[in-house]
């Protein structure tokens, strides 16, 4: 079976980079899985996706060496077999609030007697390859989001969740669970520490922890502090970023300000 490069490098404690894609564009996913980025996720949760877009945007991906994972919309067990089957090799669940979820999304990710997904990956063996009925099960990443006062909580009993691969922080949802108002990259000092806190947890039990950026800053920030994978924006983002900076420049006026997206 392919070799999940991103999942084997958080096992080894490296540090990987990534993209979010949240627009439903083969052309934009093909793009920017080239520019190398070490994985890249499509957001089915908030971004201008659905599953159709989906099952052309993956084979996009798979013309680079990026990983292709997927943000699903909910902790649905349908939903994950789904984006599996259709070739994801991980996905990020959101909203995870307690072990019981967390073993939920792990069981949809493997196969018996690991969990209950069930047998029919239509286009994932075509992309993982031979092997991939015997290997899946080790090679297919499952990440939970902590983003919730109750994921807060119960950070603890949902890291040692066995068969969990690792955990990705929402910023701006973790700020609203902390009744912070939402800035896109949180620049509150007790968010700081409850980031801190979470990584830490995470480090202790030896599962990779992961988080969402809207700049380079905070992805630097991010990666000194030790996470594993990182998110550096998304291709909406960068594309109105740049696009806002440099219509400013040509007329010599400044950038216009806009509302946070969280992209």
């Amino acid at each position: 079976m392919r070799e999940n490069k991103s999942l084997n490098a958080w096992r080894r404690g490296e540090q990987t980079i990534g993209c979010w894609l949240s627009l439903a564009n083969t052309y934009s996913a093909e793009a920017i899985s080239k520019l190398g980025f070490d994985w890249v996720c499509i957001d089915l949760q908030h971004g201008m996706i659905d599953y159709t877009d989906l099952a052309q945007m993956l084979p996009a991906i798979s013309t680079s060496d990026a990983t292709p994972l997927v943000r699903v919309p909910w902790n649905e067990p349908y939903e994950i077999m789904k984006v599996l089957d259709a070739g994801a090799y991980g996905v990020i669940v959101p909203m995870v609030n307690n072990r019981a979820e967390a073993e939920l999304a792990v069981s949809a990710c493997r196969y018996p007697p690991q969990g209950n997904r069930s047998f029919g990956p239509i286009r994932g063996a075509l992309y993982g390859g031979r092997g991939y009925a015997q290997e899946a099960n080790t090679q297919l990443a499952c990440i939970a989001m902590i983003e919730t006062k109750e994921g807060i909580d119960k950070v603890e009993e949902i890291v040692q969740t066995p068969g969990l691969d690792g955990i990705y922080i929402g910023p701006a949802d973790l700020a609203l669970a902390m009744g912070l108002p939402v800035s896109g990259d949180q620049p509150q000092e007790e968010h700081l520490a409850m980031v801190k806190h979470i990584l830490s947890v995470c480090q202790a039990n030896k599962v990779a922890i992961g988080i969402h950026t809207s700049s380079l800053e905070y992805t630097q920030k991010y990666l000194e502090l030790g996470f594993n994978f990182v998110t550096l924006g998304s291709e909406s983002g960068h594309m109105m970023k740049n696009a806002a900076k440099e219509l400013a420049a040509a007329r010599g006026t400044q950038e216009q300000q806009r509302e946070s997206t969280g992209y």
